[in-house]
Order: C-alpha cells, then sequence, then structure tokens
C-alpha cells in the first residue's frame, strides 16, 4: 500500500488545475468559421436532426461517450455520510479511471439529496445528456432502490459500482480459486459477513455462477441473517437461512471460502484453520482486511488469499470491472447492463487470469513471472489486455441478449479500434507478427537460460511463429522454465557441449574449416570453436537444419556478426553489410539505416545501405521512400558529408532511376514534405511522406534512435542486421521480451523471403 502524509494528498489534488479532470474540445475552434460550426448558426443542424430522430444524439454529441458518475454522498468509500460535496474528489478520481483505463469521458455529479424518490428524479431529469449512469457511494438499502427506480426508467446503462463491481471481480477470482483446488460450485459453502450493498449483490452473482442458495451463510453487524431475526429488510430476508448458530467463528467451521466486506480484524488464524480443506479467503475490508495476509497463511499452507489492498496478491479491485463494462456497453449503445453482461465480464477475467502474463506486467509489478496458481487468480489493474478482453465480452452480451443498439460484426477490428483508442495498437508489430504466423520457422535462440529469452520464446511459440530450438543446458533451461510456471516439454533443447552433440559438433567444424582453411583457421581451432553458441547456432542455419537464428542478448554485437560474416557470408555483389532499426511513431513507421555497422561510410557504401534498406522495407509491403540526410540541403555545402552523401545520390539516381530517394538533406525536409516541395520542387520524392531515412554516419545514425526511443518515446525493433545470407539477427543486450519477439518475427519473415540469389548493388 503506498505510503503519503496528509499534506502531499492534499497538494496532489491541489496543486495546478485543482481537481483531477477536465474538459478538452474535440473539434477544431481556431477561426470564426471553427466557432460558428461548433456554436451559432451551424450547431443548429445537428439540433433540427435529433429532434427529428433522438437517437442521432449518439452520432452528432458526446452521449456516446459520455458517463455519469453520480452520488449523495452518503457512503463514502470508508468516510461515511460525508456529504455530496464532500464526495466530489472521489467522484473526480472515479472519472480519472474511467478515462486512464478505458478512455470514457466523465461528468461527475454531486446531488445533495438524501430523499430516494427525489434522488431518482433528478437523475431521470439530467439522463438525456448521458450514454450511462454509473452509481456511486450510495448507502444501503436506498442504492438497491435507486438503482431499481432508474433501471426501470431509463433506457441507458445504469450500474451501481459498490454492489456489482465488487461482485464481478470477486466472482471471477471465486471461479479460478475453486478451478485450482478442484472443487465444484454447487459443493461449495460460503460465509459472507457483510450485509450491504456489495455482499448482496455478491450473493446473487454467485448464485448465477452456480453456488447454492442453501450454501450460503451471511453475517451483518449483528450476526447470521436468520429467519429468526426480526430486524432484517428485505434485501437482508433474501439470504436469511434456517440455522442454529449465530456467530462468525461457528459460520465458518467447514466452509469452503470467506467473504468479507466488513471491518478489519475479526477473523482470527484459528477460525481460519476451521475452514475446509484448500479454503478461500477473500478479506476485502480496506484498508485493513478483516483478517491481514500474513495471518491467513500463517494459519494453513493451503489457504488461497484475496485482499483488496496493492501489496498482496489477488487484489479484488473494481478498477478491473467497471471502465471496461461501460466501454463494451457503450460501443454498442446498449439499452441496459444485464446480468448476462455481468456474467460476461466474470467469464472474460477468469479467462485472462489463465493466460500469460505479459511482460510489462511483470516489471510493473516487479515480480519475476505471474502464472495463474494460488497467488494469482485474478489479473492486474495495469494489465493492458483487460479491455480488450472484458469490453468485447460485456459487448457480445449485449448483442446475444438484444440490449444494444448497436451490432459489432468484425469483432478482429473491434478489438484494434480499442487497442487504438488506448494507444496500444502498433499495426507495423501486428503485420509482422500476423505474417510471421502465416508460415512459421525454425528459430534458433541462444541465451535460452535467460528468463527473457525464454519468456519469448514461449510466446513466439504461442503465437504461432516460430518453432524453436534452444541452445544452453537442457537441465538449467528446463529447471527454469519450471519455476516460472513456463511450458516447454514439447521445445527442442540441444546442449551443444554434451557427448550426444560430439559427432554434430565434428560436422559442423569441418564444414567451418572447408570455410575458413584458407583465412588461417586450423580445424582444431574450428572444433574449438563451433562450442561456441553463436558459431554452432549460424552453422545450423548454413547447414539447412534451422531456418533462423536469434543471438545477441547477453554477448558484444560484433560476436554475433563475426560468425554470420565467416559462415554464412553477405547477400550482396559487393559483400556490405548494414545495420538497421524500426521506429514506431505516431506518424507511423520510419527505418533508419545505417545504424549499428558502418563507422565513416564512403559515397559507395551509403548508396549500398539505401539499396539494402529499400530491399528490407519491400518485406514490409511497404514501398520505400528514402531520404539521404546531411547538415546541408542539396549543395549547400561542397565539402565534408554533404558532399558523400551528395555522391551517393548521384550513384542511386544514375543506377537506380525507379527508386523513391533524394538528398542531401536535413531532417527537418525530411519528415516534412510540404517544407521540402515549397523549398526544393525539383526534389525526386516531391512532397512524399518519407518511410526510411539513411543517415551520413554511425555517431548520426546511433544517436538518432536513441534519441527517438528515449526522448521521443518510440517503439523501436531492431537492429535489423542487412545483408547476411542467411536469416540470422542479432538483439540488443539485455532486451525486454517484446523486443526478443518482435526480432524473432522479423527472423521468421527473413527465412519466409530469403533467396539464394545474390543481389546486384
Amino acid at each position: 500500500m503506498a505510503k503519503f502524509t496528509r499534506e502531499e494528498a492534499l497538494r496532489y489534488h491541489a496543486c495546478g488545475r485543482p481537481g483531477k479532470i477536465e474538459v478538452i474540445p474535440t473539434k477544431p475552434y481556431s477561426t470564426q468559421y471553427d466557432l460558428s460550426m461548433a456554436y451559432t448558426p451551424g450547431v443548429a443542424e445537428p439540433c433540427l436532426e435529433i429532434q427529428k430522430k433522438a437517437e442521432d444524439a449518439y452520432v452528432y454529441t458526446s452521449k456516446c461517450n459520455l458517463v455519469a458518475v453520480v452520488s449523495n454522498g452518503t457512503a463514502v468509500l470508508g468516510l461515511g455520510d460525508i456529504g455530496a460535496l464532500a464526495g466530489k474528489p472521489v467522484m473526480e478520481g472515479k472519472g480519472l479511471l474511467f478515462k486512464v483505463f478505458a478512455d470514457v469521458d466523465v461528468f461527475d455529479i454531486e446531488i445533495d439529496e438524501k430523499n430516494t424518490d427525489k434522488l431518482i428524479d433528478t437523475i431521470k431529469a439530467i439522463s438525456p445528456t448521458f450514454g450511462g449512469i454509473n452509481l456511486e457511494d450510495i448507502k444501503a438499502p436506498e442504492c438497491f432502490e435507486v438503482e431499481a427506480g432508474l433501471r426501470q426508467a431509463l433506457d441507458i446503462p445504469v450500474f451501481h459500482d459498490d454492489q456489482h463491481g465488487t461482485a464481478i471481480i470477486s466472482g471471477a477470482g471465486l471461479l479460478n480459486a475453486f478451478s485450482l483446488v478442484g472443487k465444484k460450485l454447487e459443493d461449495v459453502k460460503v460465509v459472507i459477513n457483510g450485509a450491504g450493498a456489495s455482499a448482496i449483490s455478491c450473493a446473487r452473482l454467485y448464485k448465477k455462477l452456480g453456488i447454492r442458495s442453501d450454501h450460503i451463510i451471511m453475517l451483518d453487524s449483528r450476526g447470521v441473517l436468520t429467519i429468526k431475526r426480526k430486524d432484517l429488510n428485505p434485501y437482508k430476508l433474501e439470504f436469511a437461512r434456517d440455522l442454529d448458530i449465530s456467530t462468525l467463528d461457528e459460520a465458518l467451521k467447514g466452509a469452503d471460502m470467506f467473504l468479507g466486506l466488513s471491518t478489519g480484524n475479526i477473523v482470527t488464524k484459528e477460525m481460519i484453520r476451521t475452514m475446509a480443506p484448500d479454503p478461500v479467503v477473500f478479506a476485502l475490508a480496506n484498508p485493513v482486511p478483516e483478517i491481514s495476509y500474513e495471518d491467513a497463511v500463517a494459519a494453513r499452507d493451503d489457504v488461497i488469499v484475496a485482499t483488496g489492498r496493492s501489496d498482496y496478491p489477488n487484489q479484488i479491485n473494481n478498477v478491473l470491472g467497471f471502465p471496461f463494462i461501460f466501454r463494451g456497453a457503450l460501443d454498442v449503445k446498449a439499452r441496459t447492463i444485464n446480468e448476462e453482461m455481468k456474467l460476461a465480464a466474470v467469464h472474460a477475467l477468469a479467462e485472462l487470469a489463465r493466460k500469460d502474463v505479459p511482460e510489462q506486467v511483470n516489471v510493473a509489478y516487479k515480480v519475476g513471472n505471474l502464472s495463474f496458481g494460488r497467488d494469482y487468480i485474478i489479473p492486474k489493474p495495469l494489465d493492458q489486455r483487460l479491455i480488450t478482453f472484458v469490453a468485447p465480452a460485456v459487448a457480445k452480451a449485449a448483442i446475444e441478449t438484444g440490449v444494444a443498439r448497436e451490432v459489432i460484426t468484425d469483432w478482429k477490428e473491434y478489438e484494434i479500434q480499442l487497442m487504438k483508442r488506448m494507444g496500444l495498437y502498433n499495426k507495423l508489430v501486428d503485420d509482422i507478427r500476423s505474417k510471421a504466423a502465416e508460415n512459421p520457422k525454425t528459430v534458433v535462440f541462444a541465451d535460452a537460460h535467460n528468463y527473457k529469452v525464454l519468456k519469448a520464446v514461449q510466446l513466439t511459440a504461442d503465437l504461432g511463429m516460430t518453432k524453436p530450438v534452444l541452445l544452453g543446458s537442457e537441465k538449467e533451461i528446463r529447471k527454469l522454465a519450471k519455476q516460472n510456471s513456463m511450458d516447454m516439454e514439447k521445445v527442442k533443447i540441444i546442449d551443444i557441449h554434451s557427448p550426444a552433440e560430439e559427432e554434430k559438433r565434428k560436422r559442423y567444424a569441418e564444414r567451418l574449416f572447408l570455410k575458413r582453411q584458407r583465412k588461417g583457421m586450423t580445424f582444431g581451432e574450428a572444433l574449438e570453436i563451433i562450442r561456441d553458441p553463436n558459431y554452432f547456432g549460424v552453422m545450423m542455419v548454413d547447414a539447412g537444419e534451422a531456418d533462423g537464428f536469434l543471438a545477441g542478448f547477453s554477448t558484444r554485437y560484433a560476436n554475433t556478426i563475426r560468425p554470420a560474416l565467416q559462415i554464412a557470408g553477405t547477400n550482396n555483389s559487393r559483400e556490405h553489410i548494414a545495420g538497421m532499426y524500426i521506429i514506431i511513431t505516431k506518424r507511423g513507421p520510419f527505418f533508419f539505416a545505417d545504424t549499428t555497422v558502418n563507422i565513416e561510410p564512403s559515397a559507395r557504401t551509403l548508396a549500398d545501405t539505401a539499396l539494402l534498406t529499400a530491399n528490407e522495407v519491400r518485406k514490409f509491403d511497404m514501398v520505400p521512400r528514402i531520404a539521404m540526410l546531411s547538415f546541408s540541403n542539396f549543395g549547400s555545402s561542397p565539402s565534408g558529408s554533404p558532399h558523400t552523401v551528395r555522391e551517393a545520390v548521384e550513384m542511386l539516381h544514375r543506377d537506380h532511376p525507379g527508386l523513391l530517394v533524394d538528398g542531401e538533406m536535413q531532417a527537418n525536409y525530411a519528415f516534412d514534405g510540404q517544407l521540402r516541395f515549397d523549398k526544393f520542387p525539383f526534389n525526386k520524392l516531391a512532397d512524399m511522406e518519407v518511410n526510411t531515412v539513411i543517415f551520413p554516419d554511425l555517431n548520426s545514425g546511433n544517436i538518432a534512435y536513441k534519441m527517438m526511443q528515449t526522448l521521443g518515446g518510440a517503439e523501436v525493433i531492431g537492429p535489423v542486421l542487412l545483408g547476411i545470407r542467411k536469416p540470422i539477427h542479432v538483439l540488443q543486450m539485455d532486451s525486454s521480451v517484446r523486443e526478443i519477439v518482435n526480432m524473432a518475427a522479423i527472423t521468421v519473415i527473413d527465412a519466409q523471403t530469403t533467396s539464394e540469389e545474390i543481389i546486384e548493388l
């Protein structure tokens, strides 16, 4: 749990612009024309359209993406009835979560009204503004009445998160917990301590999941809800049973699950010990759970524990639900959020927790490798896949149950739109991975004893991109895989130092000796050097026993290039190689070269680099449009790198007239086509968008791509090795899992497209 002082909390909410949310215009407003369109007289046209057809409000206004977070401040967090205005910071915070997790816009509405009927009437009166209403922090039992009244009166989604959010998230945890321990839901006995809005909603949802009514014991502050009690409201009476027990410790004896939605430190270790084998304990009082995580796991080693806190495993956090539930409901213009939509969210969350966890989630939470198990039964809030799992599931349920105004048919495209909305979609990366998966190849991975490489190998196999072969100690690799819950049983592992590989080492050494005997290498040296994974892996590819090789995670760049050159050789008439990075920006992808190999290239080398880069760009089904960079434009500086670049351009124009290339030019002219055309209309690129950039030397290329990565926030794929005859690529040292996966896809695409023909430069 994050630690902060009272002063820090107040400063966070007050500094700069007070509060946490603002309204930002989405249309142009800088000219008189813009203003006349935004307001009068242009605004009259959509008004008239909406007057004729009310549902056109979804077309011409923000209604389609706008939710009201509504509260009267009678049950704020753990603060109780503090009033509508005092609850406003919480409602703004809810708005912030809606926006950052699912790009849902919010107006927070604080209503100073405790009368249930008047509160319902007020919300009904303002409802035309919104595509959905999220009720927040309204005390029970009034919250049930408010939600029911609004659901009956309105044709937009109404959702009380305090009830249904906790039910949905804990329901997903319940499914996975009992799946892990092998218990059938119809046999499970559940004790719920707390009988407010969340508890009653949880109990109702659990019944829909398969928990039997007569297997639920609910308690309020006065004890077990039984039919003998005369102080129960209708909502509590729904869960009253004919029992002769009254206390929590009595209720917990033999129970399979405890759900706490009450107060801290009311469950003891002794109580946990009386529960059934493999008990599930969801202690959700916050910030102090009904029993601490430490005490629960100390009480018995077969317990599965969840809390509402972020500093322990299995956090039951409502942010896993409401942003994505509303996202799906809004995207199909749903008239309500029904039970089927809630259950769809439950099952989507449960399914996501069973998937392999992306490396960025592990990094965000500073853990080794999260995987489905007792300490991971529910996804983490920072898992970026939540929006593409939960929102589509909710939207599908809305369509299938007939409450959607709009039908989605292309679900893949919908997922892409969701990722674009959140800034998560990268078309080129998606295309690269999809193309690799169309025809997967056998890729040899060095450094397989490293967790990141092993994780990436698993992902490439799961994505259907590679048929991986790992180089390293089979015992160590299997041990690492088991420690991190990775399934590597069917993956081929070659221990190049083992006696079993002696014949292959000898055969590879003979092949290497034949290639290098006139370069000073003896057979003994070849036999020794073939024990290097970089030489062994390259030789596998050269001998046709694998399609591609990927290495360099823990070795220097040159140590991987050297065996590639010595064994595989180059694929072009000038025996030239170069390095390229793919730079992913908001404007699209750019291909930067040379960024890794040629330090002070000649004009011929620059021209060859442009040709090799163009050949690589075409592999991604793109037409290369190449800018040759320097510090001056088109002859304004007679010597130095501009002169060298100018010579290279002349060679390209003369020998490759169909290639879209020009220079020398400064970077601003390369990236601003209109500026380039206005100033230099004769340039061969005209005003086209450049996608390929050739730098005048290694200094500038290397500096540029690293600045784009570090300061510009661009995603970088590479280094892509150009000019090698076989699909052999090099990783940056200590690459991320995502970077390794992307480079594996590049290696596969190279294997799909590599030809034995020599490229004429």
